[in-house]
């Protein structure tokens, strides 16, 4: 039972019994709550020493001003906050010339609460597009369905599930862990939505083939007369593919491409949780998405998911756009790329593992043990080296490659050369002792779970 406050010296208000039942009694000082709170905080993670989420951890003190000045700022007020309203709009229209959109017609597009909301948003103008399409024309709209790669993040299973869109999710293969266009014809049909290909996946951080899956649409629309359009998931390549690879068509220069998302969370450079979505242009937004709404003050429209939300993100983009521009996001991601190299090197080197992602894109390497290890696996690497700090991703494929282990690292901007290989370092040393003591990892049992549906389902 907690201790009421009012009857303890100030010095034994921080040894305070914290309630796990029941809301807090009475309040305690403003040093003491702090105080409890830093000390419930000590044996978390340190986030810079956090290797296996792509979600940025540092940012300069000005940008941490700018977020403290808009914290307290409700995003979706755009009466009382034009100008946080301002700063998203033209980051809009900036990222949808980022990304190579058409000129000559309205960008179209929306800060979110990470990709997850921006893919919700991109799903539903999908679907809601392709069942005017089919209702228009007579036919039945009952049974959409999605195609996407085994490799797609978790998001896009919760949106088949939550707005009931039959999923064709076309299963990896060992050696092959992304998307291509050798099986669609098996799962494109009349019925199909949007073809889902990613762009900087979670898994290897390899992009699918996002062209050749746009020619062989094209190829079907040419057999068949179905035209079906493309979404670029570039959650993780979003702000790295225009940096580094200028001539590399993965965007809105490809005519299918109708939206694409992208995480300022992640390469966008700023705190977590802040997404963005931007449409080819106006008309792929269904206006049936968007509610008007008058009584924050003036009468707005507002198309996201999340209504009230914290503005600060969309101020720190803003910061990131102007401070760095696409020269110095060139130089930031130049880096970056060259110390997930250079990891990738070290690792391969050694003997203990073979790549997996042999097209480095995106600054990730992922690894896998070479056969020859036989004593332990890439989940007691990871828990090895979790004793110098360092936190790693050890996972299993998707189907149908469960059988094969990877050791995920993302390398982020704050992370220097020398920092990189200390990592490396660190992980060859983990190799080395569990090469003598072996180790006893297992890996996780996801949850039990119904099957994925395989029948068309009911709109």
């Amino acid at each position: 039972m907690a201790t009421p406050i009012e009857k303890v010296t100030p010095y034994d208000e921080f040894n305070y019994a914290i309630p796990e039942g029941e809301f807090p009694k009475d309040g305690m000082s403003a040093r003491a709550a702090a105080a409890v709170v830093i000390s419930a905080e000590w044996t978390d993670a340190n986030p810079m020493l956090n290797m296996s989420s792509f979600v940025t951890t540092w940012a300069e003190p000005e940008a941490a001003e700018a977020a403290k000045r808009n914290i307290f700022k409700n995003y979706i007020d755009h009466d009382m906050y034009p100008q946080l309203f301002a700063m998203e709009t033209r980051m809009v229209r900036w990222l949808h010339q980022l990304w190579n959109g058409p000129h000559g017609v309205e960008p179209y597009g929306t800060a979110t609460v990470g990709s997850s909301e921006a893919c919700m948003l991109a799903g539903l103008a999908h679907k809601w597009n392709w069942r005017q399409k089919r209702e228009k024309e007579g036919k039945d709209a009952s049974r959409p369905n999605m195609v996407t790669g085994g490799n797609v993040q978790i998001v896009w299973k919760k949106f088949l599930r939550y707005f009931d869109v039959e999923p064709r999710i076309v299963p990896l293969k060992p050696g092959n862990y992304r998307l291509t266009a050798d099986e669609l014809e098996k799962y494109v049909d009349e019925n199909t939505i949007a073809v889902v290909a990613i762009a900087g996946q979670t898994f290897t951080g390899e992009d699918d083939d996002i062209e050749a899956i746009h020619d062989w649409l094209d190829d079907y629309e040419k057999k068949t007369g179905i035209s079906i359009p493309m979404h670029i998931d570039g959650a993780s390549g979003g702000f790295v593919n225009p940096f580094l690879y200028p001539d590399y068509k993965w965007d809105f220069r490809l005519p299918r491409v109708q939206s694409i998302n992208a995480s300022g969370h992640k390469y966008g450079l700023v705190p977590p949780g802040l997404g963005w979505v931007i449409f080819r242009e106006r008309k792929v937004f269904n206006e049936d998405l968007v509610f008007y709404v008058n009584y924050l003050g003036g009468e707005m429209p507002t198309a996201t998911l999340n209504f009230s939300r914290n503005g600060f993100q969309i101020a720190v983009q803003y910061y990131m756009f102007l401070r760095h521009g696409f020269e110095g996001y060139r130089r930031i991601m130049q880096h970056t790329l060259d110390n997930a190299t250079a990891l990738r090197k070290t690792l391969v080197d050694s003997g203990f593992f073979t790549i997996m992602n042999e097209a480095q894109r995106i600054p990730v390497v992922a690894v896998t043990l070479n056969k020859e290890v036989t004593r332990y696996n890439e989940f007691d690497v990871s828990n090895k080296v979790r004793e110098k700090g360092w936190v790693l991703s050890a996972y299993t494929m998707p189907p149908n490659a469960e059988e094969v282990r990877s050791l995920r690292v993302v390398v982020r901007p704050h992370v220097n050369h020398h920092v990189a290989q200390l990592l490396g370092q660190d992980i060859l040393s983990a190799c080395k002792y569990l090469e003598e003591h072996g180790g006893n990892a297992t890996p996780p049992k996801l949850h039990a779970h119904a099957p994925e549906k395989t029948t068309l389902s009911k709109c």
